[in-house]
């Protein structure tokens, strides 16, 4: 809501016109300040450092143990099939994840931009602090209630059906993620004018039939990127699969974790590196949308 309400202070300006510009409440607005000499040097390095210092030079390290074991030969046979084992297991709880959070996140933001009642305010407000809360108080939060829940119904097996399957888990991915996929989502509603509803409702569209013929053409990036977003952060979540997971169901994180704190580096290198991998993949599609813009 902060972050909204900081937004609606916003003025913008073309970056094209050679003086600054002055918005509809009298204020100047910023214009770009081009660089010359060293200072354009100096500008790219302080660019550079944290890019350095949060991924080449970690990735390198972990380079360095991977191959160490490739030239040991210490990576086996087995260990490749269970790398591909971790693999499936975490891309198919990724996908599953961002298919669902998808769909929460247009359901709510279609219901907030069709009737903005205190109900819908309060259920995107719910929604949106999700990310905002650690996983293992997401994992807390929903054994509490199952704990008791199971101690006075102990045949009803709701405790066996949230920890032994994929039903836990991917109700904490919900919890945790879905205010991600809901943000693009309405960042992608923003630019969609209310005028397009209207006309189409006087031309005696339903409410359905907007959806599908108005806003999902126009949500189509918006709602990838959701998706994308989604994949990637369920993909690196540790905590809250490291509790929920059902059995036999490591993910890349999960063996990550356990292989660096047995300081088996070597072989912990492969399954981050793959995480790091995964991780570029939206920045690259991100920094290509924008360019395309």
């Amino acid at each position: 809501s902060a972050e909204r309400r900081a937004e609606r202070r916003m003025r913008f300006t073309s970056t094209r016109g050679g003086s600054a510009q002055r918005s509809d409440a009298g204020r100047t607005e910023a214009r770009p300040i081009v660089l010359t000499g060293s200072r354009v040097l100096v500008a790219q390095l302080v660019c550079l450092l944290p890019a350095l210092c949060g991924f080449f030079l970690p990735v390198m390290m972990m380079l360095r143990p991977l191959v160490q074991s490739f030239d040991g030969a210490e990576l086996s046979a087995s260990l490749w099939a269970d790398f591909a084992r971790w693999s499936s297991n975490s891309l198919l709880l990724a996908a599953v994840s961002s298919l669902l959070a998808t769909m929460v996140a247009l359901v709510l933001a279609f219901a907030a931009r069709r009737q903005s009642t205190a109900l819908t305010r309060l259920g995107v407000n719910i929604v949106g602090l999700g990310y905002a809360v650690p996983g293992a108080v997401v994992v807390a939060g929903l054994l509490l209630p199952v704990a008791a829940l199971q101690a006075t119904w102990p045949q009803s097996g709701v405790a066996a059906l949230v920890t032994t399957t994929a039903v836990g888990i991917m109700w904490a991915y919900l919890v945790r993620f879905s205010a991600v996929a809901l943000q693009s989502v309405q960042s992608g509603y923003a630019r969609i004018p209310v005028s397009f509803d209207d006309s189409a409702r006087m031309l005696g569209a339903t409410d359905g039939r907007i959806f599908r013929a108005v806003h999902a053409p126009l949500l189509a990036r918006s709602t990838a990127v959701a998706a994308l977003l989604v994949f990637v952060d369920v993909m690196k979540e540790l905590p809250a699969t490291l509790v929920l997971r059902p059995f036999n169901c490591d993910t890349l994180a999960v063996i990550t974790y356990q292989l660096a704190k047995d300081e088996r580096l070597g072989e912990a290198a492969l399954p981050a590196l793959a995480l790091v991998a995964v991780g570029l993949v939206p920045v690259i599609v991100l920094s290509r949308a924008l360019r395309a813009r």
